[in-house]
């Protein structure tokens, strides 16, 4: 079957058929979970115009893959199974923003980190003591990119260039592939700036009240897992004619826990006024409402400098961090949330630390090509595809409007 037959595959348990046009491009977006599904889209809205090109989606196994299924319905688009998008399918190109079980698709393949960079160490064995500084980052680490001996991807995407450099250290063979691109979360996030008052009016903030956000990654460390009370404790010191709250929660955790599960754990806390961004909104423009963030090892609380607000961690695992990313220049500025101090006292102290360049050396180090995403990665795309690149990229666009936990 080739690009100029129409294709006949079932999806799921229906017989709606999908086609291409004569002559078009096929790509596959692979989704693991919710949260690289989100990065994905800032890669393939850069095709999106272009007739010559058909994007199909597939989930692909993953233990947090709770809640992709709805993600793509809401996308309406050609949802294949895994296993015939494996097994059944060739694609001129395939795009994935996470490492599991990529070596079963046939195609040129892009990797994209889901996160800011490479923040978090591959976790150490159980049965075995190692340094910390031995463990590679998840994501540049040769047990994931490699298969029988194989580099996996065709090319791996970095936003930054010194991450060429771990990659050389951590997977020697995966290094000729590797890509420096820019950060799609980065460029939008900047972008949305300007929107501020729109973002904050959005999210119920009244002009004479100042916004905390409070990001968590997802897993045993995180600030939700070890320090809830952080989130509680806002809610409860802080006066609501004054401050208002928002909790943001990494997608694995609803997904993982079970999104009836978050909301009865936040019940007491939604009904003294916390709010919270859903799975599916985007976050970005959270942050960029923010007056302070306030968060642990996650990849939002990285961007959360980004916008220059103070930002204070309430939870950093050091072993869980490697020593050679960006987030270790944010840990080594960034004051601590303290148990025993007012936290209006700690926010309060924490924005006058916090003038002009403050977070400059962290900002530098989440991206070496600010702004150059699309163009990086629409020149990376159109050269894998073999098409000639359209003359026009689309710019950055700002994060569209959150929503609420309602």
């Amino acid at each position: 079957m080739n690009e100029h037959e129409w294709h006949r595959v079932p999806i799921g348990l229906d017989a709606r058929r999908w086609v291409t046009r004569e002559g078009c491009k096929s790509v596959l977006v692979v989704v693991h979970t919710v949260t690289s599904g989100q990065r994905l889209l800032d890669a393939i809205r850069l095709v999106e115009s272009d007739l010559r090109i058909q994007v199909v989606f597939t989930m692909a196994p993953d233990v947090f893959g709770n809640g992709v299924q709805r993600f793509m319905d809401r996308l309406e688009g050609i949802a294949l199974p895994w296993l015939q998008a494996t097994r059944q399918q060739r694609f001129d190109l395939a795009i994935a923003a996470s490492l599991g079980a990529l070596h079963e698709v046939h195609a040129p393949l892009i990797v994209m980190p889901h996160g800011a960079g490479f923040n978090k160490l591959v976790p150490a064995p159980r049965d075995a003591a190692r340094n910390t500084g031995a463990r590679p980052a998840y994501g540049l680490d040769a047990q994931r990119l490699l298969h029988d001996g194989a580099v996996v991807p065709t090319a791996i995407v970095l936003p930054h260039e010194s991450e060429l450099e771990r990659l050389g250290r951590s997977c020697p063979e995966a290094l000729p592939v590797g890509v420096v691109v820019g950060d799609s979360s980065y460029d939008t996030l900047v972008a949305s700036l300007p929107h501020r008052d729109d973002y904050r009016r959005a999210l119920s903030v009244g002009e004479n009240q100042k916004l905390v956000v409070v990001t968590s990654t997802w897993g045993t460390q995180s600030l939700f897992n070890r320090r809830f009370d952080v989130i509680a404790r806002l809610v409860a010191e802080l006066p609501r004619q004054e401050f208002r709250v928002v909790a943001l929660l990494h997608p694995n955790t609803w997904f993982g826990h079970g999104v009836w599960q978050i909301r009865t754990w936040l019940a007491d806390c939604l009904r003294q006024g916390l709010m919270v961004v859903p799975p599916g909104a985007d976050w970005r423009g959270v942050l960029a409402a923010a007056d302070w963030v306030v968060g642990d090892h996650g990849s939002a609380t990285l961007y959360g400098a980004a916008t220059g607000a103070p930002v204070m961690l309430a939870q950093y695992p050091h072993t869980t961090v490697d020593p050679a990313s960006g987030f270790t220049h944010l840990a080594a500025i960034a004051p601590r949330v303290s148990p025993r101090r007012s936290l209006r006292e700690q926010l309060i102290e924490a924005a006058t630390e916090v003038g002009p360049g403050h977070y400059s050396r962290v900002t530098e180090r989440i991206t070496s090509a600010p702004g150059k995403f699309n163009e990086n990665m629409h020149s990376l795309i159109y050269r894998l595809l073999k098409l000639r690149r359209p003359s026009i990229v689309p710019a950055a666009r700002p994060a569209a409007l959150p929503y609420l936990v309602k």
